[in-house]
């Protein structure tokens, strides 16, 4: 349809439209009475509006509101199945690959182990297709796909950069070859920066318009948003914190081919067993070899159980060794994130990934006191409220924002 001009009836009922919508996605079914009294809108007006809303399919009657005193009311809610979306997680280990309806409830998922010598699409769209099938629908009738990849496309030719260890993604076509073989509009993102984007609309980082996230599992890896907005920088690459030259440890030269810097060896997960040793605490069973591959994106493996573990029993004992060792590695975290602070000078520094996040409140309270030290700025230091799958939560989240825009937009 034509659009709408500004002050006109059509335009008006369509912000009416949209403020509603809003209203149903965040408090849920809503009376008629309600919806008038949220939006200041009068209860003919109301009615009208919802009457268009459901023909159109973006709402239906969803029983009423019995428990209150006085006639019961019909209640209202935003119809789930008026869009949905998808998303992946790609990692060299599997493709994690989920549905969501448009009110953001996961509806189907599946994991697609890595398999040797499979092509990057083939993977995509059988992870997507079981995913899709186990929601009950068809891939057609999703309206958007985000895919989070470790490293980050450049925008300006298209490559995979940053993430020499995802086998079979680096083909110059491949962008194009995906989106032959997927029927709906594809984005790609970084996977650090979706968790970002995840703790943004729902977790530690609500409110806030300039934060970092440092996220730490394989490798260490940070997403800045600034302004509110994800700051990805020329190639893709801003963020890749990994490669930064520290104080402390030799300077790494030729890091894309190392696919490892200076903050990776001197704060990355594979440091943590060494400096439980030389502290007397002894490995857990199923210890990782100190050979064992590591980098700013390593495959996951015990390398990271095992930090983890070590992590876990330090903050839940936080005395002698165990302090020590906690505060040795708030030290070489702190090392790096001063770096991004005394840049970036950010409100909020949210602290994310299974393995930061397995330190707990006591290496939390260290690393800020360790900041406090070697940064001019004093940002507050927040724990990652998203645990569960929080790249693959912020992929759907950044497919849905994109789709309840088109959807929510009734002046079509």
């Amino acid at each position: 349809m034509p659009a709408a001009t500004p002050g006109t009836p059509s335009l008006l009922r369509a912000m009416n439209d949209r403020a509603a919508l809003e209203l149903l996605l965040t408090h849920g079914p809503l009376s008629r009475t309600r919806i008038g009294h949220l939006t200041g809108l009068s209860k003919p007006t109301a009615s009208q509006l919802l009457a268009r809303l459901e023909d159109a399919g973006l709402v239906v009657a969803t029983g009423t509101d019995g428990g209150r005193p006085g006639p019961s009311a019909q209640l209202y809610a935003l119809n789930p199945r008026a869009a949905h979306v998808g998303g992946l997680d790609v990692t060299p280990e599997r493709v994690l690959a989920a549905v969501a309806d448009l009110t953001g409830a996961v509806v189907g998922s599946f994991e697609l182990p890595y398999k040797e010598g499979a092509g990057a699409v083939e993977q995509v769209t059988e992870a997507l297709g079981e995913a899709v099938k186990a929601a009950g629908l068809q891939r057609s009738d999703l309206h958007r796909l985000v895919i989070a990849t470790p490293g980050a496309f450049d925008p300006q030719t298209g490559r995979l950069r940053y993430a020499s260890h995802l086998p079979g993604w680096h083909s110059p076509t491949l962008l194009d070859e995906l989106a032959a073989a997927l029927p709906m509009p594809v984005e790609y993102e970084n996977d650090v920066n979706l968790a970002a984007i995840a703790e943004q609309r729902l977790g530690a980082a609500r409110g806030h318009e300039d934060f970092v996230l440092l996220w730490n599992e394989e490798g260490l890896g940070a997403a800045l948003v600034l302004g509110g907005r994800l700051h990805r920088g020329w190639t893709g690459g801003a963020g890749e914190v990994g490669f930064l030259p520290v104080p402390g440890h030799p300077l790494v030269r030729q890091v894309t081919r190392a696919n490892t810097g200076g903050y990776q060896e001197l704060a990355g997960v594979q440091v943590l067993p060494r400096l439980a040793a030389e502290l007397g605490i002894e490995a857990t069973p199923g210890a990782t070899p100190p050979d064992a591959p590591h980098g700013p994106h390593a495959p996951h493996g015990p390398l990271v159980a095992e930090a983890v573990a070590l992590l876990r029993r330090a903050a839940a004992e936080p005395e002698g060794p165990y302090l020590r060792f906690l505060q040795s590695y708030a030290t070489v975290l702190a090392t790096g994130l001063a770096s991004l602070v005394a840049v970036l000078d950010p409100e909020v520094v949210v602290l994310s990934g299974a393995v930061i996040t397995a330190g707990g409140d006591p290496l939390r309270a260290l690393l800020e006191a360790e900041l406090g030290e070697l940064a001019p700025a004093r940002p507050r230091l927040v724990a990652g409220q998203v645990r569960e799958r929080p790249v693959l939560r912020g992929a759907l989240e950044s497919a849905l924002a994109a789709t309840r825009e088109e959807v929510f937009d009734t002046s079509r």
